[in-house]
């Protein structure tokens, strides 16, 4: 796989590239940034934490 962009809700987020055997999230957003450099197996689990992290009333708390 080579870098993919991530999209959610139609908007762009940041990107998946490759990195030893898993994908790194690299954020373009900042509501996304808590997510920043985190690996994941697979793009289903990227797109599942990017769910969960906008889901959460906690992101909203600064």
């Amino acid at each position: 796989m080579s870098k993919q962009v991530i999209e959610y809700a139609g908007e762009p987020i940041g990107i998946a590239v490759p990195d030893e055997g898993a994908l790194r999230f690299i954020a373009v957003k900042f509501h996304v940034f808590g997510l920043d450099q985190r690996r994941y197996a697979t793009l289903g689990q990227l797109h599942g934490a990017i769910h969960s992290h906008l889901s959460s009333p906690e992101r909203l708390a600064a």
